[in-house]
């Protein structure tokens, strides 16, 4: 093999390399996958996840993540169900090792449950947000209710600002916490409607976070009481999400 076609190899490579032919490493998402799950949360979250390129999606359990799954990972997401029955599956150690990965430079998106498994405000949560809830009546209803994304919240996922609806299923009606070594959370959606069945006060959830984001550590975090994986037109919500928190 002569020098001058060395010389052609090597240059080719670089320009491909250049061009941005050369592909990125996926951002890695450990989507957990154990009690406390339910419902149509994962298999949509997989289903748009494994529509895009630069993004990976791998089931955990609550055991996986315990014995330090996490450090293979950019990403780690909980989708609906019940936030306590997750934080049950994940045991102390579990919940330890998410706030550990967070603090460190890792993402978490919590959906519905996975929200409730955020905050501060429960002595099962993981805690890595500084908010919580209203109320102990979480049982306000399911079905279709009006957000408003805030135009911060529109450059973050690529949606248009303004009103929409959202699938809401029992998610956390949220405050601030008073958590001084955490941040406060930054408000991306709002509800502007509600619903308030089963003795759930009424009138706390319009103009209260949707969705939030904020900071643990060096890590990012990104809360929604609603569902937007379920929610026709809000799909592309769940990529960018996933973008953000991993920062890129």
């Amino acid at each position: 093999m002569t020098k001058t076609f060395l010389r052609f190899i090597a240059v080719i490579a670089l320009a491909i390399q250049s061009s941005g032919c050369a592909h990125a490493k996926p951002i890695r998402v450990g989507l957990f996958k154990d009690a406390g799950a339910a419902g149509k949360g994962v298999p949509r979250v997989t289903e748009i996840l494994g529509k895009t390129e630069d993004i990976k999606v791998t089931h955990l359990t609550g055991k996986e993540i315990a014995s330090g799954a996490l450090t293979n990972f950019d990403v780690v997401m909980f989708t609906g169900g019940s936030g306590s029955k997750e934080a049950a599956s994940l045991g102390e150690k579990g919940r330890e090792e998410v706030r550990q990965f967070v603090r460190g430079g890792g993402g978490y998106i919590g959906i519905c449950a996975g929200a409730y498994l955020a905050c501060t405000g429960f002595d099962w949560g993981v805690g890595v947000l500084n908010a919580k809830t209203v109320s102990s009546k979480w049982a306000r209803g399911v079905g279709q209710v009006e957000i408003e994304m805030m135009p911060k919240g529109a450059a973050l996922t690529t949606l248009p600002a303004g009103k929409r609806k959202m699938l809401y299923a029992n998610g956390p009606i949220i405050q601030p916490d008073d958590k001084n070594d955490i941040p406060a959370y930054e408000t991306l959606a709002f509800f502007r409607t509600e619903f308030a069945k089963n003795g759930s006060p009424k009138g706390v959830m319009i103009d209260s976070p949707a969705i939030v984001r904020g900071t643990y550590g060096k890590g990012r975090v990104l809360s929604s009481s609603p569902h937007p994986e379920q929610t026709s037109g809000m799909e592309d919500l769940i990529p960018s999400a996933v973008r953000w928190v991993s920062g890129k």
